[in-house]
Formats: C-alpha cells, structure tokens, sequence
C-alpha cells in the first residue's frame, strides 16, 4: 500500500520511528546470567553531610554468589558519590556517564555541578539509557545543603532524608525507621547505616559479606570498606 493511501490515522507521524516500545538487546534467560548487585544500599542526611552504606554482594539471578567484594557506591563528583544497584554492567555505565557529564560541566563553566543538576541528569539517564533497570541512590554535598536522592528505573528522582534501594530494603527501613534522628552527624549516621544494612544481610539473600561506607562532606568524598560489621558498630 502506498502512503498516499494512507488514512490520516494510519500514516505515521514525523517522529513515529523514534516512539514505541524498545526492545531489550538481552532475553530474560540471558539476563538470569547478568550479574546483579541484589543488594541493599542505603543514604542518610547528617549534621555533616551525608553517609551512603552499601553491602559487598554480588550475584546471578539471585541465586549464586558471584562476588563478595563488589565496592557497590562510587564517587562521581567532588562531593558527591553514587550507589550501584541493578545489573554491574549497567550501573558501571551509569556511573560513566554521569562521571563524563560532571567532568565537561566542570571544564566548560569552571565550577561544580550543584546536587540538585546532577540528580536532575542521573534521573534523564536513567529514563534514556539502556542500563537495565538500576535504581541507585545519589548523595552529595554543595552550597544549598546536604541532599539524598533515590533514582527510579523510570526516571524520578526523589529527594528524602534518608532512603534505601535493593532487595533488602524492607528490612534497612525497618531500623532507619527506628533510628534515624535529625541531626545526627556523620560518625553516628555510619553506625545507624551500617546497622541498616547488617539488618537487609541477615535475611536477604542477594545482600550480604560486609559494608562500605561513604562519608560525603564539603571537602570531599571517603570511601572505606569493612568485612566485619563489628568493625563499625
């Protein structure tokens, strides 16, 4: 048929190739082999900035261990760091990205990115990239505050106090609900957060084998990991 004969309601819009469903390059039965962080990963506002904790974990489709020492939170800006949650290989590609973007902000305005642009751009990748579904959480540190933001596989971004992503979420709220005051400062957030996550390990299966903590202040980002929870608490 020609496009001529087209009725009005059958011919394709100027944009039409570019809307629609993509479809994922990975089946489902290959994605039971991607590794995934499972995991529980969770970010606290302090008196001094922000706390990210994360658990080790790495696994395939939930049910094998792959790896017990995946650093599962990463800087990505002066004062700013971001957690990987969903396939490795995507949030590995997210957290390139983003990096990239902060870098070229940097070298073409001459300052750093505010908390709330960076959120804003983690939140448009999420949404138009290939990056299967990861839901991290970005923490940061700038002029206008302390910010804990959690990105949702659709896009949204979503500014809170403190919030937990993963598979242990459920139980880390649990404790954050319980423990989390106002004002805590960031030695006493790491515990708190720490706490969190040990509570996700204890029956989650896709988290687990220790924490890393990230203490985000003004002048930078540090990012230590522990084996032993015992270490921290």
């Amino acid at each position: 048929m020609r496009e001529s004969d087209l009725t009005a309601e059958d011919r394709p819009g100027p944009f039409e190739p570019e809307l629609g469903e993509l479809e994922s390059p990975v089946s489902k039965e290959e994605l039971e082999n991607v590794s995934s962080t499972g995991t529980t990963t969770t970010g606290l506002t302090t008196a001094d900035g922000v706390v990210i904790a994360t658990d080790m974990r790495a696994s395939l489709a939930g049910r094998f261990v792959s790896n017990k020492n995946v650093q599962k939170v990463e800087q990505i800006h002066p004062t700013a760091a971001l957690t990987l949650v969903g396939s490795v290989g995507g949030a590995q590609s997210f957290i390139s990205n983003l990096r990239a973007e902060v870098d070229l902000y940097e070298a073409r305005r001459g300052e750093d990115m505010s908390i709330e642009a960076l959120a804003t751009l983690a939140g448009n990748f999420a949404r138009g990239g290939p990056f299967f579904a990861i839901n991290p959480i970005l923490g940061g540190v700038d002029e206008e505050g302390h910010h804990v933001y959690s990105i949702d596989p659709a896009g949204g971004v979503m500014a809170d106090d403190y919030t937990v992503t993963g598979s242990g979420l459920q139980l880390a709220y649990g404790t954050l609900e319980q423990e989390y005051e106002e004002g805590l400062s960031n030695e006493e957030a790491k515990t708190v957060a720490a706490r969190a996550v040990k509570s996700a390990v204890e029956r989650d299966t896709g988290s687990g084998n220790g924490v890393f903590l990230a203490e985000i202040t003004d002048e930078g980002v540090d990012i230590a990991g522990h084996k032993d929870f015992d270490e921290v608490l």
